[in-house]
């Protein structure tokens, strides 16, 4: 899937053919292994973004799907593209956060704060604006948040040369007791597709969606030309 891009990248000449080998090793490990009917640990602990330590498990077992998404809230850009696109899709669907399904979404970073949690939710629920209490933004605790994702496939990784994360865009649906249930990638979701996979999920329906993937990569951030 990487090398299919870089070809097309390399075919419309956004990228050199010298660049092709460092393209290659700068996507090593990033990306999204798809694990459909994984049951998530809901003892890993995490902090929430009042300060107090949360168990994943308090969000699961309501009767509610899940919608978990990975950012890191000092991200250069595509967090926020991400956190934006979800929550203008997320706002053309006649439901809400803590009644019909649950939101958590989880910084990788281990050097980020409750606070910087706090002031990310704080932001993102001026821009649903309506009441969203089942939205939490939790922050890293003893690494559980790399655990985490590694059980449900999402994979990240620190890049030294750019002193940024290397990662992707993507939603993991979770059915209400834990399972992996649904992928949703990009930066901008359909209000359907939202709606249909957290309508499938709550009913415990599994479904991969492997070949929209490719157009992941596309966005590693490059600090010198200030963009993606």
């Amino acid at each position: 899937m990487k090398t299919r891009l870089l070809s097309l990248l390399l075919a419309a000449g956004m990228i050199a053919p010298a660049q092709i080998n460092q393209k290659l090793r700068e996507l090593e490990d990033v990306g999204v292994t798809e694990k459909l009917g994984t049951v998530v640990d809901g003892n890993l602990e995490f902090v929430a973004e009042s300060g107090r330590p949360v168990r994943i498990q308090q969000y699961l077992n309501q009767g509610r799907p899940v919608i978990l998404n990975f950012v890191y809230y000092s991200c250069p850009m595509l967090c926020s593209m991400v956190l934006n696109g979800v929550t203008s899709s997320l706002r053309d669907i006649p439901w809400t956060p803590g009644k019909e399904y649950e939101v958590v979404t989880i910084s990788f970073d281990p050097k980020e704060t409750h606070q910087l949690a706090s002031a990310k939710k704080q932001a993102t629920l001026a821009s649903f604006d309506r009441p969203a209490p089942g939205w939490h933004f939790l922050s890293d605790y003893n690494d559980n948040a790399k655990k985490l994702a590694q059980q449900v496939g999402y994979n990240y990784r620190w890049d030294k040369s750019r002193n940024q994360y290397a990662h992707t865009a993507a939603l993991i649906m979770l059915t209400p007791d834990g399972k992996v249930a649904r992928y949703l990638y990009g930066i901008k979701y359909k209000p359907f597709d939202l709606r249909l996979g957290l309508t499938e999920a709550a009913e415990g329906r599994m479904q991969g969606t492997k070949m929209e993937q490719m157009m992941l990569y596309c966005f590693q951030y490059d600090p010198n030309a200030r963009s993606y």
